[in-house]
Order: structure tokens, then C-alpha cells, then sequence
């Protein structure tokens, strides 16, 4: 947490009774982008206003990675064909971005474990514990409660340390 909260407090005493696990520092993330090739994200949706089609977008114009959409309802997101299942896919996944329910996560990583995915990230906002931990048992490196999108564009300078846009345009190449 960012601010300090009093040990009594029933605020603190929540937080940490739900979250013990802990998951790759910051250089340990930016070691996961940059060795990644290609990114699966399952939960994917074809409409715009969902964030999954939004870090779809993002990760398609703004990084080197193959995406690929995994989505058993649809056919086709952002002009690509959308697969039922990670084991349909054309090659095995650096990253298996989730955008799934909390619930679903440990059938998720299940199917990251069976094809063979390194890493199982999970995207801001859901939270669940005994999936990181059943993981990470399986060999999995999990990413969890962060966005992809934000964490490459404030590794890559697309991003201020809070969230916020730079606006800065450098001449510096950027390392990948």
C-alpha cells in the first residue's frame, strides 16, 4: 500500500489477512516484457469499451509481441481470429494475460500449464491468493493484480511513474 494506515485499523487488518503473496519486484516484470515474444490474452472481448480489447489494442500498435485473442464466443477481435483455447493457439505464449474472474483463475492456469506458458498475468484488479500460489508450485512465474499495458508503457516511457501520459518525445532509443 502507498499510504500508512494505523495496525488497528480494521482497513489494515483486511488487507493483510487477504494478501500475503507476493509477486515479481518491478526489474523482475521488465525482465518478463522484454523476453517475451508473444502475448495470449483469454478473456478477451470485441467490444471496445472492455479494457481487455483496449490492452489488445495497445499491446497490437505499441510493442513487438504476436498477440493473440482467446475467446470462445468470438470469432474475431481487432481484425485477428479469436481462438476458443489456449490449446488452440498457433504456438505456445510467453504471457497469459487474464481477463477472467478471480473464480477463473485456476483453470486458467491450469491451461497455461498444460501448453507449456511460462507466465500467467493477471490483470489489475483481480486478486486470488491460493491461484498464485498453486502457480507458482506448478512452476508458473504470476503477475498479478497489475495491467500489462500500464507496466510496458512505464517501462518503456510511455507512462509517468503515477499513470499519467509524459508527452515526452526522446531521441533515446528505448530498450525492449
Amino acid at each position: 500500500m502507498t499510504c500508512s494506515l494505523p495496525a488497528d485499523s480494521p482497513l489494515a487488518k483486511l488487507w493483510r489477512s487477504q494478501r500475503t503473496w507476493v509477486g515479481p519486484s518491478a526489474k523482475e516484470r521488465l525482465a518478463i516484457l522484454r523476453n517475451a515474444k508473444s502475448v495470449a490474452i483469454v478473456g478477451a472481448s470485441p467490444n471496445p469499451a472492455r479494457s481487455s480489447y483496449f490492452v489488445g489494442t495497445y499491446l497490437k500498435q505499441s510493442s513487438p509481441y504476436r498477440v493473440y485473442f482467446v475467446n470462445p464466443n468470438a470469432t474475431e477481435i481487432l481484425g485477428q481470429p479469436a481462438y476458443p483455447d489456449l490449446q488452440s493457439l498457433p504456438e505456445v505464449p510467453d504471457i497469459v494475460d487474464v481477463f477472467r474472474r478471480a473464480s477463473d483463475i485456476p483453470s486458467v492456469m491450469d491451461d497455461a500449464i498444460a501448453v507449456g506458458a511460462p507466465t500467467v498475468w493477471v490483470q489489475l484488479g483481480i486478486w486470488n491468493e491460493e491461484a498464485a500460489y498453486y502457480g507458482e508450485s506448478k512452476g508458473l512465474t504470476v503477475v498479478m493484480d497489475r495491467c500489462i499495458k500500464v507496466e510496458h508503457a512505464r517501462f518503456h516511457g510511455g507512462l509517468h511513474l503515477m499513470g499519467f501520459d509524459t508527452g515526452v518525445i526522446s531521441s533515446k532509443r528505448q530498450a525492449r
